[in-house]
C-alpha cells in the first residue's frame, strides 16, 4: 500500500481539471490508446462532454510514477452533478484542488472543498492557468486560505502545499514564474509528499465499497470501488450487503484493476487500490463487497437530496411514433430505472396518471438525461420544470440558490433589476477594473427560465455561477410568464405566405416548410395569452396574377429553440416534445375548445 495513491482532482467549472489529467498521463508515459493519440481532454470520453466542454461523468485512471502507483479520479465541476462528486471522493485520499489563477475560488469550489474538508482529505491547492492574461495567482491563494477558514478547516488542513501551473501547457512549479517551469513533475512529487497512502490491512475480512457502476456487453454489471481492507481474487466467494442490509453470496467472474485509462485483467487486488470487479447481478452504489465467511458492512453512501423534478411521460403528440425507436412506457421506465443505478441524486417515482416525476440536482442535472435519452432513440414529453418543496415545522420551504454574477459594469443595473423582479436578495456587491461583482440569494424557482435572458441581457459578457444555498419560507405572489405563445391554428406544413401575414405577432420558433400540428408552440407572442395562427395558409391562385407574386416580402429569421432553451420557456400548460430528430414544444390539450375549457376549471 506505500506505493498506492489515491487522488480525486476537485474544482469549479472549467478550471481544467481535465486538462491537468492530460499532462499527467503523458508526462507520466501512459499508453492512452491509439484511439486518444493528439487528442484533448481524453478523460472526457462522453459525446455529450466533448460537445459542451465540461465533465458530466467521474471517471478513474491510473498512472506509474516512479515506483508508485498513481490512482486518479476525475470528477465534474458543475453543481447539477455534485452527486458524482460525493461519491467518488470516498475512493481517494487526498484531493488535487484546482482553481483559476484570475477568478479564484468559485461557487462549486467552496461545496467540493467543503465535501473533501468533511472526509478529512489531504488537500493540494493547484493554482492554475497562471499563463492568462490578467492572472493575479496571489489573489486566488488569498481568496483560497479564506475559504478554507470559512468552512472551519483544522489547523493541519490550512498547512496545505501549493502548486502553481498551466495544466494547458503542461508545466508546473512551486513558484508562480512561467518561465522557471520545466513539466509537471513537481505535482507528481507533492502527491508522493503529501497524500498519505491508503489506509487499511490486506489480511483483515474483505471490505470494498462500490462507488461507481458500468456495464459490459460480456461480463455484465461491473462494479468500481476502493478496497478498503483484504484482498480480491478471481473466482472467490464475497458476500454482498445491500443498502437494506440484506446480504447474496457470489463468485467473482472478473477482477480487473485501472492502468492508464484501460481496466486490464487482474489476479488479485489488496487493500488500498481501486478495483472493478463483475459477477454480483444487482449491485448497486454505495453498497458493500465483504468476506463471504466474515461480512461486515461499511457505512453507506449519503448523497444530498434533489432540488428540482419534471415529469416524464410517453409521447402522444400526432406526430408520435414516426422518428423514435423506443417510445412504450415500459422501454422508458426501464431506461429511467437504469439511469438509477449509475446515478444517486436522480430519483424517479411513478406520477398520478400516468408518467414518471423525476428529480436531481437542477435543470441541467435533469436536461442532460433527457438529451443522453434522444440521442438513444427514445420518444418522450416532459413537462415544465419545478421545484421540490418541503414542509419544515409546520412551514412551506422552498430551495434557494446562492448566485454570484461577473458582470461588466454597464450591465449590471439591469442584472439586479431582473433578479429583483425574481425575488432575489442582493448580497454582496462590488466593482474591480470595471467588472462588477454581484451575490445573491433566490428561490430556486426564481431562476427558471434566466440563463438565456442574462445572456441577452449581458451581450453574452457576464458569467453567472449557483450553488444549491438552504431551504427557506417561500416568498409567494410568482408572476407567471408575462408573453403567450403562438400556437399552430392547423395540421400541415408551414407556409411562407401564412408565416409572413403573422410574423408581426411575435417570434417565430420555426421556419417554412416543416410539418406541424395542431396545438403546437410555433413561437412567442408579442403580448399576454395565447394566440392561434394559421401558419399553413397558402396563397390560393387567382385569374389576376401568379401564386408566387409578393413572396419578395421579408420574412424574420426565426428563434432555433434547444431543448434546453424550451424546458426554460415553456409554461405550466404546455410540455416538450422530445424525439431523437426534434424537439417541439407544444400545449398540453392541443384542442382550442378543450384547451379553454380546462384553462376555467383550473382557476
Amino acid at each position: 500500500m506505500n506505493n498506492i495513491r489515491n487522488v480525486a482532482i476537485i474544482a469549479h467549472v472549467d478550471h481544467g481539471k481535465t486538462t491537468l489529467v492530460d499532462a499527467l498521463l503523458h508526462q507520466s508515459s501512459t499508453n492512452v490508446g491509439k484511439d486518444n493519440i493528439g487528442r484533448i481532454c481524453i478523460m472526457d470520453s462522453n459525446e455529450l462532454e466533448r460537445e459542451r466542454g465540461i465533465t458530466i461523468f467521474s471517471k478513474n485512471a491510473s498512472v506509474q510514477w516512479n515506483d508508485t502507483k498513481i490512482n486518479i479520479i476525475d470528477t465534474p465541476g458543475h453543481a447539477d452533478f455534485g452527486g458524482e462528486v460525493e461519491r467518488v471522493l470516498n475512493m481517494a485520499d487526498g484531493c488535487l484542488l484546482l482553481v483559476d489563477a484570475k477568478e479564484g475560488p468559485m461557487p462549486q469550489t467552496r461545496f467540493v472543498l467543503k465535501k473533501a474538508l468533511e472526509l478529512g482529505h489531504k488537500i493540494i491547492v493547484v493554482i492554475n492557468k497562471i499563463d492568462k492574461p490578467h492572472a493575479r495567482p496571489d489573489f486566488a491563494l488569498d481568496k483560497t486560505f479564506d475559504l478554507f477558514v470559512e468552512l472551519g478547516a483544522s489547523d493541519e488542513a490550512l498547512d496545505f502545499p501549493v502548486i502553481y501551473a498551466s495544466a494547458k501547457l503542461g508545466l508546473a512549479d512551486e513558484e508562480p514564474d512561467l518561465s522557471k517551469m520545466k513539466d509537471i513533475t513537481p505535482i507528481f512529487e507533492t502527491i508522493l509528499r503529501y497524500i498519505p497512502s491508503p489506509q487499511g490491512d490486506s489480511n483483515a475480512p474483505l471490505q470494498m465499497l462500490v462507488a461507481n457502476i458500468s456495464g459490459d456487453t460480456f461480463k455484465g454489471r461491473i462494479g468500481i470501488g476502493r478496497v478498503y481492507n483484504g484482498t480480491l481474487k478471481v473466482g472467490q466467494e464475497i458476500a454482498h450487503i445491500n443498502r437494506l442490509g440484506q446480504m447474496a453470496k457470489y463468485r467473482l467472474v472478473s477482477l480487473m484493476t485501472f492502468c492508464g485509462l484501460e481496466r486490464v485483467e487482474a489476479k488479485e487486488v489488496a487493500a488500498g487500490d481501486i478495483a472493478a470487479i463483475s459477477g454480483v447481478p444487482n449491485l448497486t452504489i454505495g453498497e458493500t463487497i465483504a468476506d463471504a465467511e466474515n461480512p461486515k458492512a461499511l457505512p453507506v453512501l449519503n448523497i444530498e437530496e434533489p432540488t428540482v423534478k419534471m415529469t416524464f411521460t410517453i409521447n402522444d403528440s400526432p406526430f408520435a411514433g414516426k422518428e423514435g425507436q423506443f417510445t412504450t412506457s415500459r422501454q422508458i421506465q426501464e431506461r429511467l430505472q437504469k439511469e438509477l443505478e449509475n446515478d444517486m441524486a436522480l430519483k424517479v417515482t411513478d406520477a398520478e396518471g400516468g408518467g414518471w416525476i423525476v428529480s436531481g440536482r437542477g435543470e441541467l442535472h435533469l436536461s442532460i438525461l433527457i438529451e443522453r435519452m434522444r440521442r438513444e432513440g427514445f420518444e418522450l414529453q416532459v413537462s415544465r420544470p419545478k421545484v421540490i418543496e418541503k414542509e419544515i415545522d409546520g412551514k412551506r420551504m422552498t430551495p434557494y440558490e446562492r448566485v454570484f454574477v461577473e458582470v461588466p459594469e454597464a450591465h449590471s443595473g439591469i442584472v439586479i433589476q431582473k433578479l429583483g423582479s425574481r425575488k432575489g436578495e442582493l448580497k454582496d456587491m462590488k466593482t474591480v477594473d470595471g467588472i462588477t461583482y454581484l451575490e445573491f440569494l433566490i428561490p430556486t424557482r426564481g431562476l427558471f427560465g434566466y440563463r438565456s435572458e442574462f445572456l441577452t441581457d449581458t451581450r453574452g459578457l457576464g458569467i453567472i455561477n449557483t450553488n444549491f444555498a438552504e431551504y427557506l419560507p417561500d416568498p409567494g405572489n410568482w408572476r407567471e410568464r408575462e408573453q403567450g405563445s403562438l400556437v399552430a391554428h392547423e395540421t400541415g406544413t408551414t407556409n411562407l405566405y401564412g408565416m409572413i401575414n403573422v410574423q408581426d405577432r411575435g417570434v417565430f420558433f420555426i421556419g417554412p416548410a416543416i410539418k406541424v400540428y395542431e396545438g403546437q408552440v410555433v413561437g412567442q407572442n408579442a403580448r399576454s395569452g395565447d394566440i392561434r395562427v394559421n401558419v399553413c395558409k397558402a396563397k390560393e391562385l387567382s385569374n389576376m396574377r401568379s401564386k408566387g407574386d409578393g413572396s419578395a416580402e421579408h420574412f424574420n429569421a426565426p428563434k432555433t429553440m434547444d431543448l434546453e432553451d424550451a424546458l426554460e420557456y415553456i409554461g405550466d400548460d404546455e410540455l416538450v416534445e422530445v424525439t431523437p430528430e426534434n424537439v417541439r414544444i407544444r400545449k398540453i390539450y392541443l384542442d382550442e375548445i378543450t384547451a379553454k375549457r380546462m384553462a376555467r376549471a383550473n382557476r
